[in-house]
């Protein structure tokens, strides 16, 4: 910005300087004082209005995501609804990551109405690049695994939304870990398996948004 108005000032005194010499070699008869001064005026271009073409600027949209409380390796996540007198949609979160400590997958849970035999909701991110022929599969401490479908995939991963019985919660409730197993598309013989810690599971679970389907 700098050179670039430093060179726009060398231009404009250039200009004016010729302009000086033009009018020097072309002026006429010194004028009467009042004919001049009139003569000045309306030669004077018209002022340009100092505010053109300047950014007044526009409202920064808040983020509608916000973690409202923490418990143990579990997030309250929670989405602002914008509607005055509605609670905000909140969920629990846990971000995952390899032995490295490069995140790798993303895990979220929310409750679901009372009466049905699916009691919450869960969503896992995985990896781009993941074989989808080859389903998730999740296990608590061990224990025999379950396999749930990829529902879809974007930009940001490949999505398995799953339902949850009373039962799978409340293993959840009493266990260690959650250990996620995926298989690459790359390399369909071997697999990966991630570690979800379950360390403030409950409570997370209690501060969780009931979603209204």
């Amino acid at each position: 910005m700098l050179k670039l108005l430093t060179s726009f000032s060398i231009v404009a005194f250039l200009a004016m300087g010729g302009a000086l010499s033009a009018q020097e070699a072309t002026q006429p008869a010194p004028a009467a004082p009042a004919e001049a001064e009139a003569e000045a005026e309306a030669a004077q271009p018209e002022a340009e209005t100092p505010s053109v073409g300047l950014d007044t600027g526009r409202p920064v949209q808040e983020d509608p995501a916000y973690i409202k409380a923490t418990h143990d390796d579990w997030q309250i996540k929670c989405f602002r609804t914008g509607v005055e007198g509605q609670d905000d949609l909140c969920q629990m979160y846990q971000l995952l990551t390899e032995s490295a400590g490069n995140p790798v997958a993303e895990f979220t849970i929310y409750r679901l109405p009372e009466g049905g035999p699916v009691v919450a909701g869960a969503t896992i991110a995985a990896p781009l690049g993941t074989l989808l022929t080859e389903e998730i599969k999740l296990s608590v401490d061990g224990a025999n695994a379950k396999s749930y479908a990829y529902s879809f995939c974007t930009m940001a991963g490949c999505f398995a939304r799953i339902g949850l019985t009373q039962q799978d919660i409340d293993t959840m409730k009493r266990g260690v870990k959650v250990t996620i197993e995926i298989v690459p598309a790359q390399a369909p013989d071997q697999k990966v398996k991630i570690d979800a810690s379950l360390k403030g599971f409950t409570a997370a679970y209690e501060e969780a948004s009931v979603l209204q389907q």
